[in-house]
């Protein structure tokens, strides 16, 4: 088990009260997602932590099944009154278990930028999704002011790794740049904490095929994954 797993499952029990701070800023994400959601609609998260969207959104859905790779964490999030149309799962988001072209939308909510390689998150994001299936990404968006670099060096001292740090351009490009096209974005939180509600579909061309076809076979040959 890595650091970063490590952290997180020693974490999960503090997770929900944590994010009351952040409660306004969720609103606010959710308010800009649900337009987008429709009754007929299976969605995949991926990160869903004790279920800050899955819980208010799922509702809005056919079937939501909500995973994260820690255990502890989908255990809190289990406690939770849900609806029955979410499901919560222990999944690892780089090797996920499901086929190809099985959900109409995949959430990853502020998890990109503390994954240490988020371009196998989104290979599988998009295997798993149908085309024109949408790509909600609301991710937390620092910069690279003094400000943010001092207040990332404060939450790394207690064992939280951000791995990449983007500007709200940046995310938008390394999203294009794995074949999602971008249709919306829209700057919510403070400017402490700014955030970037990031809406994108897979629009598949040759390329784009080409190009997350060599990122999952990388995956298949990684020596961890064979272990596993």
């Amino acid at each position: 088990m890595d650091d970063n797993k490590q952290f997180w499952e020693r974490f999960s029990r503090h997770y929900s009260g944590f994010m009351r701070r952040s409660q306004a800023t969720y609103q606010q994400i959710c308010k800009a997602m649900r337009p987008f959601l429709k009754r007929d609609m299976d969605v995949l998260e991926l990160a869903c932590g004790t279920g800050q969207l899955s819980v208010p959104l799922s509702p809005c859905v056919r079937s939501w099944e909500a995973t994260d790779f820690s255990a502890e964490m989908i255990r809190q999030a289990k406690k939770q009154v849900h609806s029955s149309r979410l499901h919560f799962s222990v999944q690892d988001a780089t090797k996920l278990p499901y086929g190809p072209e099985s959900f109409d939308a995949v959430v990853i909510s502020n998890a990109l930028h503390v994954m240490p390689h988020p371009e196998k998150a989104l290979a599988e994001a998009w295997r798993v999704l149908k085309p024109g299936g949408w790509l909600f990404a609301p991710t937390f968006v620092w910069g690279k002011s003094r400000s943010a670099r001092l207040r990332l060096w404060f939450m790394e001292l207690s064992g939280f790794r951000v791995y990449h740090v983007w500007t709200a351009g940046e995310l938008m490009a390394y999203l294009s740049e794995r074949g999602y096209s971008i249709i919306r974005h829209q700057l919510l939180g403070s400017s402490l904490a700014p955030l970037c509600c990031l809406m994108a579909r897979k629009i598949p061309d040759e390329r784009t095929a080409a190009r997350q076809t060599t990122v999952r076979s990388a995956q298949l040959d990684d020596p961890k994954v064979k272990e596993e």
